[in-house]
This record gives structure tokens, C-alpha cells and sequence, in this order.
């Protein structure tokens, strides 16, 4: 069965233009791995909260990771490295596979490194149930 991998950028105060580049550049990266396909979400309802005129500029992808062993783990570290260059402003990043999700904002590289190793163990785990995910904030 394969896995979908939610990815969800956010930068309040971001132009259209500059998340568009940054989802871009991401998706392209992510496409270089052994997975299925990625593709950018067709637009849904506002998140919960969102008013109009909010200056919150929010990209998703979607990530079929298919049956390669280790695309998560790739996609992550393909994550990690695309937010550590993002060195104008990071825009927060959320990661959903399944009901587990994974927040990050404002978080140090070693925060994220950590968050991010946990959320690979958590889906490595043969039979593990989907847990509701860590957030870090830094």
C-alpha cells in the first residue's frame, strides 16, 4: 500500500512569487528520489482560522512514497537540508503521514535534526501505530 506524505510550507508576510520558487525548488529535489511522484495539492478549503486577506502564504505537496524502503528517511533529509538553506526567513514547515504530523517552526538545526529522526523511527517500526506527532518550537 502506498504512503502519502503531506507537506505543508507556510511564511506569514511571503509573497506568492517567493513561496512558489521555494516549493519549486523543493518538489524538484524531491523528485530526484525513489519515490512514486510529487505533486503540488490542488487548493481545499482556508485552514481553520484563516480570514480573508490573511498574509499567511501556504504550499502543499503531496509525496507518494510508494514501496521504497527508505523514502521516507530520503525525504527527510532532502527536508532538512532544503529548510537549512532557506536562510531568508524559514517558513514553518508541517509534515503529515497519516494522523501523525510533525510541526516545525522556528526550531534550531539540531531541533529539527532531532524531530525529524523521531518522526522516520516512528514509521520505521514494523506494525507501529500512527501516533499524533511531536511539535517543535523553538
Amino acid at each position: 500500500m502506498a504512503q502519502e506524505l503531506r507537506i505543508l510550507l507556510s511564511d506569514e508576510g511571503a509573497e506568492d512569487r517567493r513561496m512558489a520558487e521555494l516549493t519549486g525548488y523543493l518538489r524538484e529535489e524531491l523528485l530526484q528520489l525513489d519515490v512514486d511522484d510529487v505533486a503540488p495539492a490542488r487548493g481545499g478549503p482556508a485552514p481553520p482560522g484563516a480570514r480573508a486577506g490573511d498574509v499567511t502564504q501556504i504550499s502543499e505537496l503531496l509525496v507518494s512514497l510508494g514501496g521504497a524502503v527508505g523514502a521516507l528517511n530520503q525525504v527527510m533529509t532532502v527536508l532538512r537540508g532544503w529548510l537549512g538553506r532557506c536562510h531568508e526567513g524559514r517558513p514553518t514547515l508541517k509534515v503529515a503521514l497519516g494522523d501523525d504530523v510533525l510541526e516545525i517552526s522556528g526550531a534550531t538545526d539540531a531541533q529539527v535534526a532531532e524531530a525529524f529522526e523521531t518522526f522516520v523511527r516512528r514509521h520505521s517500526t514494523t506494525g507501529a501505530e500512527s501516533r499524533t506527532g511531536v511539535q517543535s518550537h523553538g
